[in-house]
């Protein structure tokens, strides 16, 4: 009785084991994961096929986009399915001014959310396409949107993008349809028309209440309206004053929610590129943390004013020593000599310098300026050691804020200090007696009087 039951449980336990072992390997191939110890993606991936296929265009700007390592960790998860536009997608049938949006460092993020469009987490392949019966079937993308995949007319479509080469790339880990078309993101179109409108329109004064005047008891006469594109009212030196906010409200401008501009927004998205960009980690530091500046810039923004701000690179603040950082406010100080109350690209600086030579712009450290000058086939601030070349042009350009690399840490002058402090000098005239005196002492002598003569001594 003992011997029966010890060789059931034998075979029973010998059934389990060959049960589960043909359930892992048959669960294998589902969820195989091509990503190695290491981190690397295997020779056989849909990444890999796509860089090296057809589609250059789209694998050049997945590489600009810095997302290679966001698929990979995609892909080791899951399948994924891509959308490739064709290459004459990307090169002439798209707007230039689109195209070069995209690619301004200030953007990178528009450029991820429209890539990511193009990317379903999940296998999709020509056989398991919608019918036109089923309609439209809804698939969340990589950067959490969705498209629409649909049947008609014997065309398989994506959103209003044909598929015309279906299932042209398969790869285990996923695979790539090519379209004829590329794919646009509803919040990245808005941005694009947002930072469209920017350039076109400057802020506009807001009308006051009408006055009385007190003597004649009627209305004053109205103020010709501000045109648009005319600077603030007030000069930047009065609106940085300490205290509340100078100008009655935000300037108008699509910027916001309440159709302002939103410049607390626009220099946090210019401080990010910063970051982005790579050698500029000590500016931003500055900007954000060891002083109020940023806060400070963008108040300036939304009123109405534009920026330049000429940022030195890490190594040349690297260069920087203690008491030049030490000294109550001195950070602040070195910044504000940085920064232009001008918008100017290096362009609009290349062009000034080449056409009148010397030019010297407004800094907010008032009443010091910063000289410029063309040298070496580029913008050169600053003379003798304490000077630094346009290094990086346009890190960021949004219209009312403008960025330019330079490779030192800009001061003033000394010369120009004592040029701003002009101290009088007293002159000290000699007393002159009158001509008729001189006159009358002169025939006294000739006469020989010398009682009068004594008086004129």
């Amino acid at each position: 009785m003992d011997r029966r039951i010890y060789g059931g449980s034998a075979v029973i336990h010998l059934i389990l084991f060959f049960f589960i072992s043909f359930t892992a390997s048959s669960a294998l191939p589902k969820n195989t994961n091509l990503s190695s110890g290491s981190g690397q993606i295997n020779s056989n991936s849909v990444l890999v096929a796509l860089l090296d296929s057809r589609y250059t265009e789209l694998a050049e700007l997945v590489e600009k986009a810095l997302l290679l390592q966001t698929l990979e960790d995609a892909v080791g998860l899951h399948n994924i399915t891509i959308f490739a536009p064709r290459n004459e997608a990307l090169e002439r049938d798209l707007d230039p001014e689109f195209k070069r949006f995209l690619l301004q460092p200030g953007n990178l993020k528009s450029l991820q959310t429209l890539l990511m469009f193009h990317i379903i987490p999940n296998r999709v392949g020509s056989d398991q396409w919608p019918s036109e019966e089923s309609g439209r079937v809804k698939h969340n993308t990589l950067g959490n949107d969705q498209v629409h995949l649909s049947n008609g007319d014997g065309k398989k479509m994506v959103d209003l993008a044909e598929i015309i080469r279906p299932d042209d790339l398969t790869r285990p880990d996923g695979l790539i349809h090519g379209i004829e078309r590329l794919l646009i993101p509803r919040s990245v179109q808005e941005d694009f028309n947002r930072r469209r409108s920017l350039q076109s329109i400057s802020a506009v004064l807001p009308e006051g209440a009408p006055e009385v005047d007190p003597r004649t008891n009627r209305l004053k006469k109205p103020t010709p309206p501000v045109l648009a594109g005319s600077p603030p009212a007030l000069p930047i030196q009065s609106a940085m004053a300490p205290g509340p906010s100078l100008a009655p409200a935000p300037a108008p401008g699509p910027g916001g929610k309440r159709h302002h501009f939103d410049g607390e927004a626009q220099v946090k998205d210019f401080i990010h590129t910063l970051l982005h960009y790579g050698g500029y980690n000590e500016m931003a530091d500055i900007l954000v943390n060891l002083t109020s500046l940023a806060t400070e810039m963008g108040r300036l923004v939304s009123e109405g004013y534009v920026l330049t701000v000429l940022a030195p690179n890490d190594e040349a603040m690297a260069k920087l020593t203690t008491d030049q950082l030490s000294e109550p406010g001195a950070p602040e100080q070195i910044v504000y000599y940085h920064i232009i109350p001008e918008y100017q690209t290096e362009e609009s600086m290349y062009n000034s310098v080449r056409r009148f030579g010397n030019v010297k712009f407004d800094t907010l450290r008032f009443p010091h300026k910063v000289a410029a000058k063309e040298a070496d086939g580029s913008v050169k601030f600053g003379d003798g050691e304490r000077s630094a070349y346009l290094f990086d042009p346009d890190i960021y350009t949004d219209g009312r804020i403008s960025v330019q690399g330079i490779d030192g840490v800009l001061f003033p002058q000394e010369e120009e200090i004592f040029e701003s402090v002009k101290i009088p000098v007293k002159k000290v005239v000699q007393p002159r007696r009158g001509r008729l005196l001189e006159v009358a002492c002169s025939m006294f002598g000739a006469f020989g009087k010398d009682t009068y003569l004594s008086k004129c001594r």
